[in-house]
């Protein structure tokens, strides 16, 4: 089973993620090309080699209109507080952008629905994106005590967060994994300035998110996992547990922007896991008893359900009623292919 496991010992952001799953990547350069030309307005991205505490990984830049989003923020982990970014109709105030907020526009929530609904991405893209976004949105909202309707998104910071998302979603339907995993996820500590004042680490909408997701902070102080990171962790994710016994194809870094006493960054592991039970696979198990075909009818009858993708097919000698010896004969496969494995039994075995 094709699997991709995010290692989140240093929290996560929407950026460490898709430069993490772009190392993973057959083609970073085309795949960069395609992302700046699905139509987010002013967006370019584009990636540089990151080295923290000597390893070398990705690190993502995106630029709206030429600016880099919170080039020069120091109160946030690695420049993706997107709890800074939105805030009510009544409040236009902005710790970042005081300077020259009034150069930016606010989109509201449909705004931004419509921009991602309308890029040039598949379906599968636009619906992923669409949901992880509702998370961030929903809890902001939750957060504020402001309906989801009125939350306003400042335009710099929430293209950024577009570019995020989509990038992630877009990369995840090119690597296609069968099961995605995480680990639990380190928060971070302390407090971040955002446009409501100071709040704790995590954020309120990030914690909002993070709701039934095994969460922890070990005393690094500021904040290591974000709204966008938390929301597609939480949205794609299926558990959240210590590495199973995976063998690994690929791995590869998505750093963060700013420095602390480890390497900043989510690592991300490709691979195969093979044990059943490490992923909770549901097998079926068909078994009939035999006592009037040829042991070269049993063979072949085998060979059928092998061929057919039986995962295991068997027999064991059994004593039957008056003394009569007969075969027990046992088909396993996958629960998804009972049917086709039952009707293959019933037309090359006697029973």
């Amino acid at each position: 089973m094709k699997t991709l496991y995010f290692e989140c010992n240093m929290g996560a952001a929407g950026d460490m993620l898709m430069a993490a799953l772009l190392e993973l990547h057959d083609s970073p350069k085309e795949f960069l090309e395609k992302l700046n030309s699905i139509g987010i307005p002013g967006v370019f991205v584009t990636a540089e080699p990151s080295v923290k505490h000597g390893i070398t990984g990705m690190h993502m830049k995106v630029e709206i209109n030429g600016q880099e989003e919170h080039s020069g923020n120091e109160h946030t982990h690695h420049g993706h507080n997107h709890d800074a970014h939105m805030h009510n109709h009544n409040d236009h105030t902005h710790h970042e952008h005081t300077h020259d907020d009034h150069l930016h526009h606010h989109h509201g929530y449909h705004d931004i629905e419509h921009l991602i609904s309308h890029l040039n991405v598949s379906d599968s893209v636009k619906t992923n994106a669409l949901k992880a976004y509702k998370l961030i949105a929903e809890a902001e909202s939750r957060a504020h005590g402001v309906p989801v309707n009125q939350i306003h998104f400042h335009e710099v910071g929430e293209m950024d967060a577009v570019a995020d998302i989509v990038g992630v979603c877009m990369l995840i339907e090119d690597l296609a994994p069968d099961l995605i995993l995480a680990s639990p996820v380190n928060t971070g500590s302390g407090q971040v300035r955002c446009a409501h004042g100071i709040l704790p680490v995590p954020a309120p909408a990030t914690a909002h998110i993070l709701q039934d997701v095994p969460i922890y902070n070990d005393q690094i102080t500021g904040e290591l996992c974000t709204p966008t990171g938390a929301a597609l962790l939480k949205y794609f994710v299926k558990d959240f547990c210590k590495m199973p016994v995976i063998s690994v194809n690929r791995h590869g870094y998505g750093m963060g922007k700013k420095d602390f006493e480890r390497a900043n960054c989510v690592r991300a592991y490709l691979g195969r896991i093979g044990s059943l039970d490490s992923v909770d696979e549901e097998v079926a198990e068909l078994v009939c008893n035999l006592d009037d075909m040829t042991p070269e009818a049993i063979a072949f009858a085998q060979q059928i359900l092998f061929d057919e993708g039986a995962m295991d097919v068997y027999t064991i000698p059994i004593g039957m009623k008056k003394g009569r010896a007969g075969v027990q004969f046992i088909c396993m496969c996958r629960i998804e292919e009972k049917e086709k494995m039952l009707s293959l039994l019933f037309k090359h075995t006697t029973t």
